[in-house]
């Protein structure tokens, strides 16, 4: 029974995958920020940690812990624990984009350094990051969401060749449209963050609201997270696994339209895919 630690359980994609690796037969670790999300994975029959990954204190914590819970062996870990923080980038104060990079870029770092001795100590296992197609792409009032999950590109792709030597295979999966909670929580970060009524930018704002407190699937092609565990499943189990695996249709189009088309053209296009989301 391979051991396999998954961030950000609390809902969406880290509680579908925690489930569906658990019923293939992983020894799952599914990790969430809040107590009371502990409790209820608990509740459920999960073996839990406690993990804020914006805070390196509970992350150092967790990994100890799950070290002691798994006499320090490890097969994979699912870096999956994000949020969105949504605004325009001149609307943005550095706190807001260091608090951002702390839970997308810092914690999974972080977590993958103190995660490294024990899987060098099998030469074997996945390192599993849930990118996303702004991963590739830029699209406007997203810009410390791009910029972190551009990070996170630059640091698989880096520590793949490092690794190069090895048998532990470093994978992105990058999503479009999923359904969970992330609109909510980018709702949340919208308004704490972001003084709307003096921005420049404050009708455009009303367009991206209305999409983030929309119920049920906000743009097209929208898939269910079962779609994402079948490319983690992928990512653990193939001998030879993908540095990336595209999920949903604007994922695969997106990556062609940026590796076929001049930048200008390409502007083009995801500032027309914007204003249909905004609409």
């Amino acid at each position: 029974m391979r051991n396999v630690l998954i961030t950000g359980c609390s809902s969406g994609i880290g509680y579908c995958v925690a489930k569906g690796l658990r019923a293939r037969g992983y020894q799952v670790f599914a990790s969430a920020r809040k107590q009371e999300d502990v409790e209820r994975l608990e509740s459920e029959g999960f073996k839990t940690l406690q993990l804020d990954l914006a805070d390196p204190e509970s992350v150092q914590d967790a990994v100890y812990e799950l070290m002691l819970r798994t006499n320090s062996e490890l097969y994979a870990v699912f870096h999956n624990g994000a949020y969105g923080q949504a605004g325009a980038l001149e609307d943005l104060s550095r706190e807001a984009m260091e608090k951002q990079f702390a839970a997308n870029v810092f914690g999974w770092h972080q977590l993958t350094v103190m995660l490294m001795p024990i899987l060098r100590q099998r030469n074997e296992g996945r390192i599993i990051y849930n990118s996303s197609l702004l991963g590739f792409v830029a699209l406007p009032f997203r810009g410390a969401y791009n910029a972190s999950k551009y990070a996170v590109e630059g640091m698989a792709d880096t520590l793949r060749l490092e690794l190069q030597d090895t048998d532990i295979k470093v994978c992105l999966i990058e999503p479009g449209p999923i359904e969970s909670r992330f609109r909510a929580n980018a709702l949340q970060a919208l308004k704490e963050q972001v003084k709307i009524d003096q921005s420049p930018h404050r009708q455009k704002y009303q367009g991206a609201i209305q999409r983030l407190e929309k119920v049920g699937p906000a743009v097209p092609f929208t898939l269910p997270p079962e779609a994402v565990l079948e490319k983690v499943i992928q990512a653990l189990e193939s001998p030879h696994p993908k540095a990336r695996y595209r999920v949903t249709a604007p994922s695969h189009f997106l990556w062609v339209l940026k590796r076929l088309l001049p930048t200008l053209w390409l502007d083009k296009v995801l500032l027309k895919v914007s204003g249909k989301e905004n609409q």
